[in-house]
């Protein structure tokens, strides 16, 4: 039985990115099941640093998060975390109030935004058809975020301040006494008085085997597709685009073009696959939208999304198993927030106050803690 103060089941960005924070103030074992960590959602983000993307919780951990972007401690990584890639959300005529509101609420957290006409956004991404377009609203200060360069650095980092990461360690079993939780896997057993479950799609599963619940986590399957960009046309600085409805968006990536039909596709915990009809919804709807042409997917793929029913993280203790602690709910939003989300759960974990930067913008405990949510997951089953 080996022991440590904090035991992480998961190793994806949540996962890793807290036990990171933790390690700096005890010994952290990181669990993952696969063979190696960020397996799914993680290895298969295509995340964007957006404030005006999410709730207003969301755009606070977003914003607390782009100080750790910009300027990483020492050695973190080798590059920069972020590239410059500003974000342009269109409207068709019929869109033009969800445009409207969509700039006022930005505003309010995010004054770096700018409406556009028809003809400067056909400036900024020629391949976007007159007819199609009505306005649009552009993020200046978006980001293109490098999420193997973040899970990276978050992992060297917890080995170097003393973490473990085991791989193939699905917690198989889990049983709490005497204020330790003492955790069964394939890979060994292990002990500790404090749990965090930062399992992604399977946290729920996670919690009921600790006796904790549900927190009513649901998984939700997002296709990505890429393609060879237009001839005669360099797309490599053009903005993200994206529908102001987040019916589909599209970005340059590696030299080709990343779609995606923003689906959100319920389904069990799973090693997600890209559907046949949602590809052919990410096509329909770019050459609906622009002159580009999908004449052969370069390549595709499916991750998975995990919400709960107010789309906004959950980090804290469960009430109903004592040391449980929930890092979950990320949802589209689990790597723009996690630098500030780690920090946040690393101080609540260890019962000090919210990191005063994030209390400064308006957040608390009560904003994110599980209680929120457990009567209600408890009158509906999850999946």
């Amino acid at each position: 039985m080996e022991s440590c103060d904090f035991l992480i089941i998961g190793a994806g960005m949540a996962g890793a990115s807290v036990g990171y924070e933790l390690a700096a103030r005890g010994r952290v074992i990181v669990l993952e099941a696969e063979d190696a960590p960020g397996y799914h959602s993680t290895g298969r983000s295509a995340a964007q640093f957006l404030e005006t993307y999410g709730n207003g919780v969301i755009r606070r951990l977003t914003r607390a998060s782009r100080p750790f972007y910009e300027a990483p401690p020492e050695g973190f990584a080798e590059l920069p975390l972020l590239a410059p890639r500003p974000a342009l959300f269109i409207a068709r005529e019929s869109q033009l109030d969800a445009l409207a509101r969509f700039e006022r609420d930005s505003r309010a957290l995010t004054p770096d935004i700018a409406r556009l006409t028809p003809r400067e956004m056909i400036e900024l991404v020629p391949v976007l058809r007159p007819d199609y377009v009505a306005a649009g609203v552009l993020e200046t200060k978006a980001m293109d975020i490098d999420v193997h360069a973040l899970h990276q650095g978050y992992l060297r980092g917890l080995r170097a301040r003393g973490g473990r990461l085991v791989v193939k360690a699905a917690a198989e079993s889990m049983v709490r006494g005497d204020g330790i939780w003492r955790v069964e896997t394939r890979a060994g057993d292990f002990a500790a008085p404090v749990v965090v479950n930062a399992a992604g799609a399977w946290a729920d599963a996670v919690g009921r085997l600790a006796g904790g619940g549900s927190i009513g986590l649901v998984a939700k399957r997002r296709t990505v597709i890429t393609f060879d960009g237009p001839n005669g046309l360099d797309p490599r600085h053009w903005p993200l685009v994206a529908d102001v409805l987040v019916d589909f968006y599209f970005k340059p990536e590696s030299g080709r073009i990343l779609a995606s039909p923003a689906d959100e596709t319920p389904v069990p915990p799973c090693d997600a696959r890209p559907d046949e009809l949602d590809i052919a919804h990410t096509v329909d709807r770019i050459e609906t939208a622009t002159t580009l042409q999908v004449r052969r997917i370069a390549s595709k793929w499916a991750g998975l999304r995990s919400f709960v029913a107010d789309k906004t993280l959950v980090i804290g203790f469960d009430t109903r198993a004592e040391g449980l602690f929930w890092l979950a709910g990320q949802g589209g939003y689990g790597i723009q927030t996690a630098p500030a989300a780690a920090r946040l759960a690393a101080a609540l974990a260890t019962h000090e106050p919210v990191p005063q930067d994030i209390a400064d913008l308006g957040l608390s405990a009560r904003d994110l803690a599980p209680q929120r949510l457990i009567a209600r997951a408890s009158l509906s089953p999850s999946m």
